[in-house]
């Protein structure tokens, strides 16, 4: 199983859109997030970043996904392109096979300097 984290911003060329267009882009959207169900694929939610978040991220929306594997993954990644979703959205992703938090507390515990990118 695999979470999958979007976070983006929108852009110029989203705001010059018309909201019609606009509205069908996004219903386009919602249709092939309905054909990806079909695949085991559970969107979790979507937000707005809460403007007092402690240590907030610079982007504005997100979306946080539940998937069967990373083929479901890919077809979301691939499906974003194709539909010229990063012409519109300033985005960051975020992907990773789902670990209990046991497993993840000892990952972090038995780090090696050279296994892993390290922010100063």
């Amino acid at each position: 199983m695999y979470l999958y984290i979007e976070m983006w911003n929108v852009t110029n060329k989203w705001m010059n859109l018309p909201q019609e267009e606009r509205r069908r882009l996004m219903d386009d959207m919602q249709e092939r997030v309905k054909e990806m169900k079909s695949s085991g694929i559970e969107n979790l939610g979507w937000a707005r970043n809460d403007e007092h978040t402690p240590y907030r991220s610079d982007y504005r929306y997100m979306a946080v996904w539940k998937m069967p594997s990373i083929k479901e993954v890919e077809l979301l990644e691939n499906n974003l392109k194709k539909v010229g979703w990063y012409e519109y959205f300033s985005q960051a992703n975020s992907r990773g096979e789902m670990i209990d938090q046991k497993k993840a507390i000892e990952f972090m515990i038995d780090l090696k300097a050279d296994s892993t990118s390290i922010n100063a």
